[in-house]
């Protein structure tokens, strides 16, 4: 059993994300439907997702708890985002915003892809809310999908920070050096230069789906990891991506080297895959056996 500095894996650790909610519709198709085209789904559902809240119950999963800094909008949607993720867990600071939650429609297709349709505007927290951003300081480690540069720099001042592309607003020209950038090989629009953007990353951690994916460290070191075996079918793959994020963030707060964080990061991305929507796959500590005895 590897112990973690301040306690066995498994109890409520200080671990974050600051970002964003969506609130998502979620279609299983046979396919996506051609142009013009009309097809019928046999059921859809609708939940709480979108990146940072999908981490955040991940991080709650293996961490015994995890606190999410976030926007959500004003209307019922937002209202249900919130409940829903104190029920999977989450500790929710919310800067409130007197306008629409984000929406997103997600086909979900026989070979298990998501295809996401975005709606209204991305809400995410900024240094200016009234939220306890001093918190950010005693975190282990942070993962960031959204906010401000000044957002991004009290989550710099965390032990372990993590953070994905597609938060490049808050990342350009701030200055900042995360320990961790996941990006997914397959997304062109997460594959800025560094940089030249004006941030850097210790890591740079490149995810090719069930091929594993790659990594390159500043110091110039290398390599690849497997994608880790699947226990099951794939259902969908809503969320594997930010599963994966989530288990890496865990794993370097926790002290973990390199490849043993890739390591566990695959067991949660490929758990993700095998339940449906964002959170049924999502492994456990227990699942991971990192509980203590």
């Amino acid at each position: 059993m590897r112990q973690h500095r301040g306690g066995w894996y498994g109890r409520h650790l200080p671990f974050a994300v600051v970002g964003h909610v969506e609130w998502v519709d979620f279609l299983p198709v046979a396919r996506l439907p051609r142009p013009g085209e009309i097809i019928e789904s046999p059921e859809a559902w609708a939940e709480v997702a979108g990146g940072g809240a999908v981490a955040a119950v991940q991080l709650a999963k293996l961490a015994g708890g995890a606190t999410f800094f976030t926007a959500l909008g004003s209307d019922d949607n937002g209202r249900r985002a919130a409940v829903e993720l104190r029920d999977h867990g989450v500790e929710l600071l919310v800067a409130p915003r007197e306008l629409p939650q984000r929406r997103a429609v997600t086909f979900l297709d026989s070979d298990g892809e998501r295809t996401i349709s975005l709606i209204n505007e991305r809400l995410v927290p900024v240094a200016q809310d009234d939220l306890p951003w001093h918190r950010l300081a005693d975190m282990d480690a942070v993962y960031f999908t959204g906010g401000d540069h000044a957002a991004l720099r009290a989550a710099r001042a965390a032990k372990t920070l993590v953070a994905t592309p597609r938060a490049r607003r808050a990342l350009n020209g701030s200055g900042v050096t995360l320990d961790a950038l996941v990006r997914s090989g397959a997304d062109a629009g997460e594959h800025d230069d560094p940089a030249k953007q004006g941030w850097s990353a210790r890591l740079i951690c490149t995810t090719l789906g069930a091929r594993g994916g790659t990594y390159v460290t500043a110091d110039g070191r290398s390599g690849s990891f497997q994608g880790a075996p699947l226990e099951g079918p794939i259902v969908d793959s809503y969320g594997a991506g930010d599963s994966f994020a989530a288990g890496l963030t865990f794993a370097l707060g926790s002290g973990m080297d390199v490849d043993d964080a890739l390591a566990l990061a695959s067991r949660c991305g490929a758990g993700n895959l095998t339940g449906r929507g964002p959170y049924a796959g999502q492994p456990t500590a227990a699942d991971l056996g990192l509980t203590s005895p």
